[in-house]
């Protein structure tokens, strides 16, 4: 019992089975011993009991590691070394079986050497193979040489101490037979193998990881078997030993531990950590044995005054093996230490390299770096000053900041720097305009950082970068978002704001809309390019009209408005609209063509039916309807009566949704896509057209908002792409040989469908377009509105294979960020921006902006409108992709198209 420390018991203890079986176990033990040890019941009750305890233990114990190898799987060697454990106790039990018929059944001392030594025999085989089986961690060769020399000097130390304290005094003792002396030192020789090959996997398994068996109770077992084993040995050959003497509570407790380690539960070992196998009393193993084996072979001459042979060549082994270890040791720190030292300059080196790296990245960075310390001196000046802002950095070198600036930039500058001064690695972005080195202004963002707590800087980082040219596009493209592209005017958004401004001032205000009659005939018979002249002839004289403070617009088309502050009485809107009506009766001087048109005018004055701008709107819109349905050169002023007007549109909803179900007045026209560079179709833009039974030929920009606010740009949108798709396979589109694409116009309601992309896949598996083939086009409201879902079908549309364009791009108020964000193809550059590259002062700014952004972003562009030669040889020559027009071609019957596709020659001349 003295070998079984508590600890083992408190550590084999996880769960509460496993907690009375370990009780049970100490209660059975602590009675033998009390038999054993008192004599109660006298020799023959001790020796009975014996025989059977230790029976049944080895059984026991045996049963329960061939029960835990079936319980094991997917480790094969595991499963093996407690099968063979369990093979070794239940030979050791067929032993003493023997005993027991001997002594209890037939009442016989047992014969030395007898059946009962041929079961115990095999008991440390077995276990020494189990042992071996035991998987062990990866190691190095040198980790394995140093394992191997550890292992030795283990097994050498103890066949010492064993030599020294048990089988030396065996053999100079004798025995009757060779076989009986082989048979006694057998045991005690087994054992110390055995406990050898214990220490020497713990010392392998030292560097950490899971133990594959409860080594710890193992190892206690041992010792015990070990000290019964040497006691039976020595009692044996002086022909002493009986069974029932407490030496036998070695082989008990031996077997008890067995048992208790082939039941322990799985996880209380299999997830132990490094911790209990990185104590140094691992690593120490080797040394501890051979510290005992000296202090043993010492002990040995000091009493006897000389040893024999076996003790010397034993001592000069483990002399040898300890200077192997130590050669090996002393290499292994060597090549640990070129290691270490081919690692310190590689990292030294790349240190070196990232040091130089980031420092040609500061000096030749786009922006400038400048660290000033809590003073404002300038401590650091980057070079890349002298490219952005024309200065010498070393002018900078350890003067105040502030003073080389504007004083409205070291105000703005000192306020920053004042607000993240007491936090640090705190951030701040202000706008600053800063002065050149040759005198300009520009504009300069700056990113302000708190570094003063950073050892490595000690300062403030300034990160600035010139914004001029960004800033100047975004104005631009802010103007363009609310001012119209070809006249200049305000557009719907820039009027509705302004609108709302007054109405939330309390003013009384009067709008009026502006329609011209007969424009799209000008369109039809002179051109887009002379309807675009005549419109910016109207905004000239619409402008002259007005007062100064009043707001014109140009919502679209040939649909214009204006904004009369603070009205006076309803008779100012109408002297306005009289003023309006007589500007336009001069008549229009384009290309050398005198043209003749009207306006229609609708007006409508804040009142108890207009409380907001979208309820005013709509008042002048029916009441521009009802000056035009009064004749050309007309104005009404709204009034309740006139919702006729909206039964009109309600009439035209009417006759669009049965033009939808009969399919006989829509019409598609296809106007070729040309690539710039080679002159070829590479596609075709689809256009619907409506030709109304009574009204004739409806314009688009009529039918389509209608379309749009009926919802009836659903049914219309998925007959046009029906359509398109079809016609496109008819060309061929879907062939190899042609690679070429179908444009369709999508609305930004249709976006409102959660299906659309399934509508889209349905199409074109319907008339087996190829996805890659077609292209939707959208304006860039869709970016805005909805972003989140908008952006969940454009990815749905992607995943199909479809392309995608901007329509119209430049006119709206999109962000580069959004185009970024969206999946978009392709952007296709508004006619406005064409219009400007022709005529006396040509302006292609714009347009080639929009080319380069493009082709930064990675899109295609398609130039719309082109009308002119000049205008052609100016987007090619900016690098434009693609682009339409009347130069190359108007919009075309399906017939027509078609003929053109057989005979590019056509378009050519």
């Amino acid at each position: 019992m003295a070998s079984w420390p508590g600890s083992l018991l408190r550590a084999a203890a996880p769960t509460r089975g496993y907690a009375v079986l370990c009780g049970v176990v100490a209660v059975v033990t602590g009675a033998l011993f009390v038999v054993f040890v008192t004599g109660a019941g006298g020799a023959l009750v001790g020796q009975n009991v014996s025989n059977i305890a230790l029976f049944l233990a080895a059984l026991t114990a045996g049963t329960a590691c061939v029960a835990r190898a079936g319980r094991t799987r997917n480790r094969t060697r595991i499963r093996w070394a407690w099968a063979l454990a369990g093979a070794g106790a239940l030979s050791w039990a067929v032993g003493q079986v023997f005993c027991i018929w001997y002594e209890t059944v037939q009442g016989k001392e047992v014969p030395f050497p007898s059946p009962a030594d041929a079961g115990y025999f095999w008991m440390m085989p077995f276990t020494a193979a189990g042992l071996l089986l035991l998987p062990v961690s990866r190691q190095s060769i040198a980790q394995q040489a140093r394992s191997i020399l550890d292992g030795l000097m283990i097994a050498a130390s103890l066949l010492l101490i064993a030599w020294v304290l048990i089988l030396g005094p065996l053999v100079r003792q004798g025995a009757d037979s060779a076989l009986g002396l082989l048979v006694t030192l057998w045991y005690p020789g087994g054992d110390i193998v055995v406990l050898t090959i214990v220490l020497f996997i713990i010392a392998r398994l030292r560097r950490g990881g899971r133990r594959p068996m409860s080594l710890p109770l193992v190892g206690a077992g041992l010792v015990a078997f070990t000290v019964s084993d040497s006691g039976y040995a020595y009692l044996t050959l002086v022909d002493s030993y009986g069974s029932g003497n407490v030496l036998d509570m070695g082989w008990f407790a031996g077997f008890a531990l067995l048992l208790l380690a082939a039941r322990r539960p799985e996880p209380a070992y299999a997830e132990q950590g490094s911790g209990s196998l990185t104590q140094p009393l691992g690593v120490m193993l080797p040394y501890l044995a051979v510290l005992g084996a000296l202090f043993t072979s010492t002990f040995e001459v000091l009493r006897h005054g000389a040893h024999d042979p076996v003790v010397s060549w034993s001592r000069s082994a483990i002399i040898l093996l300890i200077v192997g270890r130590q050669l090996l040791t002393l290499l292994e720190n060597r090549s640990l230490t070129r290691g270490l030292e081919a690692r310190v300059e590689a990292r030294t080196a790349e240190l070196r390299a990232s040091e130089q790296r980031f420092q040609a990245l500061v000096q030749h960075s786009s922006d400038v770096v400048t660290v000033i310390d809590a003073d404002g001196i300038v401590t650091y000046q980057s070079e890349s000053i002298n490219r952005v802002f024309g200065y010498d950095p070393a002018t900078f070198a350890g003067t105040r900041l502030t003073e080389r600036m504007l004083p409205d930039s070291a105000s703005g500058l000192l306020a920053a720097i004042e607000a993240i001064t007491g936090t640090a690695y705190a951030t701040r972005v202000i706008e600053l305009p800063m002065r050149h080195a040759d005198g300009h202004r520009c504009l300069a963002e700056v990113t302000i950082t708190n570094l003063l707590q950073d050892a490595s800087v000690r300062g403030i980082v300034l990160n600035s970068r010139d914004i001029s040219e960004r800033k100047e596009l975004e104005d631009q493209l802010v103007h363009e978002a609310f001012h119209d592209g070809l006249t200049k005017l305000a557009n719907r958004a820039l009027f509705k704001d302004r609108l709302e401004v007054a109405l939330r001032r309390g003013e009384d205000v009067a709008i009026l809309f502006l329609d011209l009659d007969g424009f799209k005939e000008v369109n039809d018979s002179l051109g887009h390019a002379a309807g675009d002249v005549l419109l910016m002839h109207v905004a000239m004289r619409l402008g002259e009209a007005v007062r100064d403070e009043d707001t014109v617009a140009r919502f679209g088309g040939d649909e214009f408005a204006v904004l009369i502050d603070a009205v006076g009485a309803p008779e100012d809107a109408e002297e306005l609209a009289t003023r309006i009506i007589a500007a336009l009766d001069e008549p229009f001087v384009v290309d050398n063509t005198e043209i003749h048109v009207q306006g229609s005018i609708g007006i409508a004055l804040t009142g108890s039916d207009a409380r907001d701008a979208d309820q005013l709107m709509r008042n002048a819109d029916l009441a521009m309807y009802r000056a035009k349905s009064a004749g050309s050169g007309q104005f009404a002023r709204y009034d309740p009566q006139m919702h006729s007007g909206l039964v009109e549109r309600l009439q035209l909803a009417a006759d669009l949704r049965r033009a939808l179900e009969a399919g006989d007045e829509l019409e598609m026209r296809y106007q070729p896509t040309i690539e710039l560079r080679t002159g070829a179709i590479v596609g075709f833009e689809a256009l619907v057209r409506w030709r109304h039974p009574v009204r004739g030929m409806i314009s688009p920009a009529d039918f389509i908002p209608l379309a749009e606010s009926t919802g009836l740009i659903r049914p219309l949108g998925q007959w046009v792409l029906a359509e398109s798709c079809r016609q496109a396979v008819t060309w061929g589109f879907d062939r190899p040989d042609r690679p070429m694409s179908m444009a369709v116009n999508v609305s930004g309601v249709q976006f409102d469908q959660p299906d659309l992309p399934q509508i889209v896949a349905s199409v074109l598996a319907a008339t087996g377009l190829p996805a890659q083939r077609l292209c939707l086009e959208m304006t860039e409201s869709v970016l805005m509105t909805d972003t989140e879902e908008n952006l969940a079908v454009l990815l749905s549309l992607k995943d199909i294979g479809v392309r995608l364009a901007i329509d119209d791009f430049g006119t709206g108020y999109s962000s580069l960020s959004y185009l970024r964000r969206f999946p978009v193809d392709t952007l296709k550059i508004d006619r406005s921006f064409v219009e400007r590259l022709s005529g006396a002062a040509p302006d292609a700014a714009l347009a080639r902006t929009i080319v380069q952004l493009g082709q930064s972003l990675g899109m295609a562009t398609v130039a719309e409108g082109i009308e002119e030669y000049a205008q052609f040889l100016a987007l090619r020559r900016m690098g434009c992709d693609l682009a339409q027009g009347y130069y190359f071609s108007r919009p075309l019957p399906a017939a027509e198209a078609t003929r053109l596709l057989k005979d590019p020659a056509v378009l050519a001349a």
